[in-house]
């Protein structure tokens, strides 16, 4: 036992040695993994609440050279999303809506951050935790499913579905119901506690998946209470069992 402690301890100097070295040239040393999107030879991204097009632009970095389609139903993100996208000829940004269960006018919530905005109301445990989270106004925008619009962008494709929509996830779910099975890989972000009113947690969706045929795939670590440590939201991946 002494003798793996002594090892041990070795392992961590030599480390911390390591990077103080590449610290004094300014290298950082990046983990990196093998991306689910290209590991399938995805050809389709679905890029659900797009935001600015952070999501589409790593994917870009990490090698994803094929079709995008992106969704924002924010006007300021939308126009800055539908920029970004310029010069991208395999990079389409959808009119301007949300995405839900069902094809209707809706209202969403506009955030301080842009990024925490949302159909469902806010809870102040996630304002008390991210500040910037409130809300400072609401806008009106068109609702559609990904069903109704599917094959306008599907051609036989290997798809992955990208959902990033602050507790309206199930929605997004409902409106896919009919293609579900024809996308390879789902990735979307998972809340451990409530922080929009009638959202859905992480264990409704292990089982919906489970249920619909995905296994999961990997999990990534996301927004957490900076008082406490408590991890309130992660991402999590799942797959198509067929593309397994």
């Amino acid at each position: 036992m002494k003798t793996h402690m002594i090892i041990g301890r070795s392992r961590f100097l030599f480390k911390l040695f390591v990077l103080n070295f590449l610290n004094l040239f300014k290298v950082t040393l990046i983990r990196t993994y093998k991306s689910p999107i290209n590991f399938f030879k995805i050809n389709l991204l679905l890029d659900v609440g797009a935001n600015i097009g952070q999501y589409a632009m790593h994917a870009r970095k990490g090698g994803y050279k094929e079709k995008i389609v992106s969704f924002e139903p924010l006007i300021d993100a939308h126009h800055i999303l539908t920029k970004a996208s310029k010069g991208d000829s395999l990079w389409v940004v959808h009119s301007r809506c949300a995405v839900g269960g069902e094809n209707s006018i809706v209202d969403i919530n506009i955030a301080q951050n842009s990024f925490s905005s949302s159909i469902l109301p806010i809870l102040p445990s996630h304002v008390l935790a991210a500040p910037k989270s409130k809300y400072i106004g609401k806008i009106e925008t068109n609702l559609i499913t990904l069903d109704s619009i599917f094959n306008e962008y599907n051609d036989n494709n290997r798809i992955f579905l990208k959902i990033d929509t602050q507790g309206f996830e199930k929605d997004v779910l409902d409106g896919v119901l009919k293609n579900l099975k024809n996308i390879y890989v789902i990735q979307l972000e998972l809340s451990a506690v409530i922080l929009y009113e009638n959202q859905k947690l992480y264990n409704y969706f292990f089982s919906f998946f489970n249920e619909n045929n995905f296994s999961l795939w990997s999990l990534e670590p996301g927004f957490s209470d900076k008082e406490t440590g408590r991890m309130l939201q992660f991402d999590a991946i799942f797959v198509n069992n067929k593309a397994l």
